[in-house]
């Protein structure tokens, strides 16, 4: 096959993301400030063609792929919308205090916050030591997880056999999981990748490779 070149963009900050709340698959509107970087990051993204964009299905994510699609297109792209590429989802703790949660989950296992979990164990590992304590066992689990975003990657693969330029929109965590996975350990994923910020990987014959991470400036 040939290379597909995926764009993956963060969606803009939403009003969970400014009170430091909990969301995954709930959801919350981009504020000013998110709409002002999703046109940023249309600016920054304008001097590519796009021969495919996609977001996952939340709001957030797609408000901020038809801002970029907007500003950008001179020619109409298809668009396709998809809960493959969701957040994680969170079950019980969906919406509540972020730093109050990740010290529920990460305290019995030695870690304060999200941070001291991905730099003690990983990411995946958050995943599961979420269901564990979720009374209902909603959250997802790391092999949930990973089953719903291959059926995203297999898509990708199967609508651009010719290669070229995707836009994806998705989420922070979402982000983080696949830089992690597939990154070879190049990049930083206790950081967590800025709204509006960029991220490029490639869809090769081999696998999935991550070229750069949480790029605010121009890209390539």
């Amino acid at each position: 096959m040939k290379t597909i070149t995926v764009y993956l963009v963060r969606h803009g900050q939403t009003y969970f993301n400014k009170f430091n709340k909990m969301q995954g698959w709930s959801d919350s509107p981009l504020t000013p400030a998110g709409i002002q970087g999703a046109q940023e990051a249309a600016e920054r993204l304008r001097h590519l063609t796009f021969t495919h964009a996609y977001s996952s299905d939340t709001t957030r994510a797609m408000h901020t792929c038809e801002l970029i699609l907007g500003k950008n297109m001179n020619t109409v792209v298809p668009y396709t919308t998809t809960p493959f590429f969701r957040e994680v989802f969170y079950g019980y703790f969906e919406g509540e205090d972020s730093a109050k949660t990740w010290y529920a989950v990460g305290a019995p296992h030695g870690a304060r916050n999200f941070k001291e979990i991905i730099a003690k164990y990983n990411i995946d590992a958050s995943k599961d030591f979420m269901n564990d304590i979720d009374p209902f066992h909603d959250a997802e689990t790391a092999t949930q997880y990973w089953t719903r975003l291959s059926k995203g990657f297999k898509m990708l693969r199967e609508q651009n056999l010719n290669g070229d330029n995707v836009l994806l929109v998705s989420h922070g965590t979402t982000i983080r999981s696949i830089v992690e996975k597939f990154g070879n350990g190049q990049f930083d994923t206790t950081v967590a990748p800025r709204n509006a910020s960029v991220t490029k990987i490639l869809l090769t014959d081999e696998g999935i490779e991550v070229v750069y991470y949480n790029r605010l400036d121009q890209v390539n």
